[in-house]
């Protein structure tokens, strides 16, 4: 059964779509306005091996805080329902990915506990147009409406378009990790508690 999922969320500041297969071929259909965005969101397609679809009509004319943050929490959302019943599932991952000078970390676990460890320092504040603090707002949403537990840390790294180059394939690997299904659990929980 392909694990897939579709979530829309309009408000006044946003009006957001995103469509995700979990078991797809690492497809990207990216519309956010903001290239920068959908630079980092393709790696996350391509390295994660998901078939993702992402629209977003946002407030840029103030900034792309909004549209960066609810695109976030809407790729969570759909991950979230995505993953379904979690059974199966490895449940942990993590990356470590270089890029020239610039090496990062992710680890992960789909926990049903959000929780975000950004340790990450940018060499400067802004990439292209695009303001660096809003790649943590980015995570955040993602992490309180997918409920995992995330820790991002940048080991290395002079240039900032690298350092996030790094996070985002990370994360994909991560996360293709995670949700790979492991046979010897085949139909259980992978947890103590019996849930997640």
């Amino acid at each position: 059964m392909t694990r897939s999922a579709s979530v829309s969320r309009n408000t006044n500041e946003t009006k957001i779509e995103v469509s995700i297969n979990l078991d797809g071929q690492g497809s990207a259909k990216l519309n956010t306005g903001i290239g920068f965005l959908d630079h980092m969101l393709d790696q996350v397609a391509r390295h994660g091996m998901f078939d993702l679809e992402v629209t977003a009509k946002g407030d840029l004319h103030i900034d792309a805080h909004h549209t960066v943050e609810d695109v976030g929490i809407v790729l969570g959302q759909a991950f979230n329902k995505a993953i379904g019943d979690k059974k199966g599932i490895t449940r942990y991952g993590s990356a470590i990915i270089p890029l020239d000078e610039a090496l990062s970390r992710v680890v992960l676990d789909i926990s049903g506990r959000p929780g975000l460890e950004f340790d990450v320092e940018f060499k400067r504040a802004i990439i292209g147009e695009f303001d660096v603090d809003l790649i943590h707002e980015f995570f955040q949403g993602f992490v309180n409406h997918a409920n995992i537990t995330m820790h991002i840390d940048n080991l290395k790294g002079d240039n900032s378009h690298h350092q996030a180059e790094t996070i985002y394939k990370a994360f994909g690997r991560a996360l293709k990790m995670a949700v790979c299904i492991d046979p010897k659990i085949s139909g259980i929980t992978p947890s103590t508690k019996g849930s997640l």
